[in-house]
């Protein structure tokens, strides 16, 4: 048996494979399937050592990213990248013909697409996930032919043959789909018991904004509140070195606790430790909805199709969050919105439900069943 997963290289598309890879993996030990092999196809790894981790095997395809924004940059790069794609295409299609899978499982975004064509000429069985309440075009396209298609959000399956679609909810890695107990993870960043913690999840696109807006609002947030501060790994230095300048020998000082990144284990202990949470509106808040914590979402707004707005609006809507567009993303407008939401007890006790509500603990489990059932059949 031979599985092949794609997806474009972000986060948002990598750790959901691995996600239902990790599924796949248990239901072959259990089962004792033998002889399975596993390849994620893309334009970049994302992480060696996860791929090495869960028994994947890396094959590099180029892709090209068709911008749909005008401008002369945008004309030149879609010019380059008319020929990537197609390098792409016939590079997916002696790969994915030289192994010959049983099924392609697609997570969307544009470096899956040449993988996807490529076993839609080879008529291999494709499955696909997607993660935006709006699909992307890869997906809205592989749609149309896909053996089966999962969506995360109940309002994508509009977009697909309702005979193929299920709403199955987002796949959330093993290691972080449950918050670690409080006490434990209070110890664990040294906080006190008795005060409310707010973590900070910037994410890896346009994580400025929000880092710049709690750099500004540290110094009244840190008399009432205890923050983790994820930076994303490129901002922090600068963070850090801000942060020094605000507190300086402010005795509240150990309330904050900057971070670069947070390893499955911390993003654990912070979620357990966390009374409310500040994200971008990406795979994330399917993260955050499984821990049943109330959040602030602030949507990148140059994202693909308005996919970040549309997602936040979405999850909103269902009652887990309130939303602060980018334009309005100031330090007393998020202070102002914290103070609100902690404040109301009754409503903070209701977001908390609704995100749990939200949440559906078995995608990567019902996905990973789909696929093996799927290669199974094909194989047979």
């Amino acid at each position: 048996m031979k599985i092949v997963f794609t997806g474009g290289g972000t986060g948002g598309h990598f750790y959901p494979i691995i996600a239902v890879v990790q599924k796949v993996n248990q239901i072959i030990d259990r089962e004792n399937i033998v002889g399975a092999k596993l390849y994620f196809f893309s334009d970049g790894p994302y992480d060696k050592e996860m791929l090495y981790e869960h028994g994947l095997f890396y094959e590099e395809i180029n892709a090209g990213k068709m911008r749909t924004y005008f401008s002369l940059k945008s004309l030149f790069q879609n010019f380059i990248n008319i020929f990537k794609m197609a390098s792409g295409i016939l590079n997916a299609i002696f790969k994915v013909f030289s192994i010959y899978p049983d099924v392609v499982f697609g997570k969307g975004g544009y470096a899956s697409f040449p993988t996807i064509f490529a076993a839609r000429i080879l008529r291999i069985p494709v499955i696909i996930h997607e993660s935006d309440s709006v699909p992307g075009r890869v997906n809205k396209w592989a749609g149309r032919f896909a053996h089966r298609v999962a969506v995360s959000f109940k309002e994508a399956a509009q977009y697909f043959p309702e005979k193929n679609v299920a709403w199955t909810g987002q796949p959330i890695r093993a290691e972080i789909e449950e918050a670690a107990a409080t006490p434990e993870a209070l110890r664990y960043f040294k906080f006190e018991s008795d005060l409310p913690v707010i973590l900070v999840l910037g994410g890896s696109q346009g994580a400025e904004l929000i880092n710049n807006a709690v750099v500004d609002a540290l110094l009244r947030l840190i008399k009432n509140y205890q923050i983790i501060h994820q930076t994303g790994i490129l901002n922090f230095k600068t963070v850090m070195g801000e942060a020094e300048v605000v507190l300086g020998e402010n005795k509240n000082k150990a309330r904050y606790f900057p971070v670069a990144f947070l390893s499955p284990l911390g993003m654990k202990m912070a979620a357990g430790a966390a009374t409310i949470i500040i994200s971008r509106a990406g795979s994330t808040l399917f993260e955050i909805a499984s821990w049943g914590i109330p959040s602030i979402l602030v949507p990148f707004k140059e994202s693909n199709a308005d996919h970040a707005r549309k997602n936040a609006f979405t999850y909103a809507h269902a009652g887990a969050c309130n939303v602060i567009e980018e334009a309005n993303m100031t330090a007393n407008i998020l202070i102002s919105e914290i103070d609100e939401m902690i404040g109301d007890k009754t409503r903070f006790k209701q977001m908390a439900q609704h995100a749990k509500a939200f949440s559906k603990k078995e995608a990567a489990k019902i996905i990973a069943e789909t696929i093996l059932n799927t290669a199974l059949s094909h194989e047979g």
